[in-house]
């Protein structure tokens, strides 16, 4: 902060969210309608930080790079820029080594062992193992995921039973066109499994 004042920028700056994704209501204010904002704003100049991504993936190269950048333009923001994710940066990666390394002495032998052994372990675990903040600071509970039901009526049993269904289906569609002789044909043409119907 005090190296952007010593440059002369005041670093005037907004938080929002991207990655909404269907009709579900997501944290706020959205990404888009916050350039929007800016734009009706008179901001001419936007450098956006992804904060919460340490590398390049379709949120950052697709999502920012291109259809925020897009947006940008079309609202009359001349100048867009996004700052790299960390990825492999070298001090970056030496921080998280230090994190675990600074861990490992209250590590309880049985999940030291698990990690060791690439069994899956709790993330419970492991953030408290990492004092970065202590879970009550940030206001964090544990416990399954409080869910409710969505404006279409669908709990995730629901989704669950759905999914095992539409499995079940592409299932028998695929050893019905495996008896019938053309499974192999079916999948070339991009059809299975339900081409034949």
């Amino acid at each position: 902060m005090q190296r952007l004042l010593a440059l002369g920028y005041s670093n005037n700056y907004t938080l929002a969210y991207q990655s909404r994704v269907g009709p579900v209501q997501w944290l706020q204010p959205y990404t888009d309608d916050k350039i929007r904002e800016l734009a009706d704003g008179g901001v001419e100049s936007l450098v956006v930080v992804p904060i919460s991504f340490v590398s390049e993936h379709i949120e950052t190269l697709e999502e920012i790079d291109m259809e925020y950048a897009e947006l940008a333009s079309e609202c009359g923001i001349k100048e867009w820029e996004r700052v790299p994710a960390l990825g492999l940066e070298e001090d970056f990666i030496d921080d998280l080594a230090d994190a675990v390394v600074e861990a490992l002495p209250r590590m309880e032998q049985r999940p030291l062992q698990e990690i060791n052994e690439g069994r899956p372990v709790s993330l419970r675990v492991v953030n408290d193992l990492v004092d970065l903040s202590s879970k009550e600071e940030l206001g964090i509970e544990y416990g399954p995921y409080r869910y409710k039901r969505s404006r279409f009526g669908l709990t995730p049993k629901a989704e669950v039973i759905n999914g095992r269904l539409a499995m079940a289906a592409i299932t028998l569609a695929s050893l019905l066109s495996y008896s019938k002789g053309n499974l192999y044909n079916e999948v070339v043409a991009g059809r299975i499994p339900f081409g034949w119907w």
